[in-house]
Order: structure tokens, then sequence, then C-alpha cells
């Protein structure tokens, strides 16, 4: 299994090779990396296990932000389970070329929801 400090590495790779202006978004929609989500958040999205969900864009996407929607402060995490479980093969082993790509994946999904894209607009640009 990939340690916390393993995979906080191949986040950090990840993050080198992002274009700047995805690197501008996390200076204002802060990056988290949890090892799974709560039993709360499970239970508010109908999840039965950890391992179920990659990412989360917490807040209001962009297009809706107005008057009516104050500012809250936005938040994007990371799930190292979801993710782990996405990319272990058969026999639970995890290649880091997997691994970038799929944090790579999650990364723009997540601020793809910030943007205010659907889950079938982020499918259609290859980060479903």
């Amino acid at each position: 299994m990939i340690t916390r400090e393993t995979f906080d590495k191949q986040v950090e790779a990840v993050l080198t090779k992002l274009p700047a202006e995805i690197l501008r978004l996390l200076d204002e929609v802060p990056l988290h990396i949890e090892d799974q989500p709560l039993k709360r958040l499970m239970k508010e999205l109908h999840l039965e296990s950890g391992d179920e969900l990659c990412g989360l864009f917490q807040g209001v996407s962009l297009n809706k932000k107005n008057e009516m929607h104050p500012r809250l402060p936005d938040s994007v995490t990371l799930f190292r389970r979801g993710i782990l479980s996405q990319v272990a093969d058969e026999y639970g082993k995890v290649s880091r070329r997997e691994l970038r790509r799929e944090i790579r994946i999650t990364i723009l999904h997540e601020y793809g929801h910030l943007h205010g894209l659907e889950e079938d607009e982020i499918a259609a640009l290859g980060y479903g």
C-alpha cells in the first residue's frame, strides 16, 4: 500500500506539471488531502465505502457566485483511499505512473466543478 507520505509526494510531483492557470486557482481554492471522507460526508453522499470517492469540490461554482451567493470558503479535497482503489491492480499494486495520472485527473475534475462544469461535461473532456 502507498503510504500517506509517498502519496503526498506524488501529488506534489503532479502539481509541478500542471498549467499555470490551474496553479493560480490553488491560491484561491485550496487543495486538501484526506485519507478518506468523514462518515458524515459518506452518509450525505450515500457512499458505503471511503474507497468510492476520489475527490470533492465544496463551494459555489464561479458561474453561480453573485450577491445572492456570498463568497464562501471553497475547497477541493483529494481522498487518498479512493484514488488508490482506482489505480490498484488485482494484487493491490499501484504504479506511480497510474497514480500520478489519477491524481491529475481528479484535480482537474474537481476544479472543473469550480468552473460550473457538470459530470458529463467533465467526462467529455477526458476527466470523468
